[in-house]
């Protein structure tokens, strides 16, 4: 048998490459014979640099950045093994977990360090940035990155704004004459998961804005700054970013991502299968195992494993998935390709002790899957 497995990481318990391992392990136990080819997957979210890493035999780059707040903390991002490509998760610098809740407000935070790790980046000469932009704390419209990459963004006075949900609200011009000068030179895709708009009653503010730590006033006064900032968009580069779907993606900073670098917005599970050509990967497999932490009526919205199964649907190869836990509304990922879902819980336990026992639990559950196709061949 040609066993490929292709799982999304256990969030807070195993990343996608320690799931693999599980996984070949557990089957290995019952089909050690069995060939065996593990592609650590990942949707644009939490895990995808170390998803690409693992699977280019690249590199994790570590350097002080701006949080949210401004404070000055270790961050990170990842090179494939060919140096071609960056893979920067914005959750790095600029995510919710940097800030602690007491602190949270959506007005006062910045993507400033975002823009830090493609910097950094540039600097690198790479030709590629894949950007994952969900998690953020911000609401700012990618204002922080873009002026850290030395774009400025003024107010009517000719002064910086300070850039952060609040500041957007001062903005009268935006001049990138001063913007990093390899930003011309690159590719830039940007792994986005959600469709909301940039403004409006399913906008980035009244969306998100909430967990963030704002208020009911504050999150209406954070839509009309992105709206103002939509308009000076529009006239700077002829461009409107007030509805495209995802442009309200990480505090509107998928608005910024398109009018300020050109980049293209996709689909996190689909983007990351094209990257890993996982299509030619299950070209000659029998079977596929994909997974990721919980399984629900959300994720046939571009997630880990409907990505993955979508591809094996195609090439008519059957795949079991194994999770956490799996949720309400789990049966929709059967039409995308799923034949099975497993989740890796057997015993009663608390969530730490689940998270704790994920490596275990997943080899279990996957030595029980292989046991069963061994009595079928047999």
């Amino acid at each position: 048998m040609n066993i490929i497995i292709a799982p999304d990481s256990f969030k807070e318990s195993l990343s996608a490459l320690e799931v693999t391992n599980a996984v070949e392990a557990g089957f290995k136990e019952v089909l050690p014979d069995a060939v065996y080819k593990k592609i650590p997957m990942a949707d644009g979210g939490e895990g995808t640099v170390q998803s690409i890493v693992d699977a280019t035999d690249g590199k994790i780059k570590e350097l002080k950045v701006k949080d949210p707040l401004g404070n000055t903390i270790d961050a990170f991002y990842g090179l494939s093994g060919d140096g071609r490509l960056a893979i920067i998760e914005m959750a790095a610098s600029s995510g919710l977990d940097k800030v602690p809740e007491q602190l949270r407000n959506p007005l006062k935070t910045t993507t400033w360090g975002f823009g830090e790790l493609i910097s950094d980046a540039l600097d690198e000469g790479v030709e590629e940035l894949l950007l994952g932009i969900g998690g953020s704390a911000t609401n700012d419209g990618g204002a922080g990155m873009i002026m850290s990459l030395g774009g400025r963004l003024l107010d009517v006075d000719g002064h910086l704004i300070k850039p952060t949900g609040e500041g957007l609200e001062q903005l009268d011009t935006i001049d990138l004459t001063q913007l990093h000068e390899k930003v011309k030179d690159v590719t830039v895709r940007v792994a986005c998961d959600v469709n909301n708009p940039l403004t409006g009653v399913n906008g980035a503010s009244y969306i998100y804005g909430f967990q963030k730590g704002g208020t009911t006033e504050q999150v209406e006064y954070l839509d009309q700054n992105l709206t103002h900032f939509a308009e000076v968009i529009k006239d700077a580069f002829d461009m409107d970013v007030q509805y495209i779907p995802g442009a309200g993606a990480a505090g509107g900073l998928g608005a910024g991502l398109l009018a300020f670098l050109n980049a293209s917005l996709e689909p996190g599970g689909k983007l990351v299968v094209d990257l890993l050509d996982l299509p030619k990967a299950i070209e000659n497999a029998d079977l596929v195992i994909t997974g990721e932490g919980g399984i629900n009526h959300q994720t046939v919205f571009g997630k880990t494993p409907v990505a993955v199964s979508q591809i094996a649907k195609e090439k008519e190869v059957p795949v079991i998935a194994i999770c956490g836990v799996v949720l309400d509304g789990y049966e929709a990922t059967f039409d995308e390709g799923i034949n099975a879902v497993f989740s890796v819980i057997s015993k009663l336990s608390t969530t730490k002790e689940a998270l704790l026992d994920g490596y275990s639990n997943v080899k279990t559950t996957a030595r029980n899957i292989a046991a069963v196709i061994n009595l079928f061949k047999k």
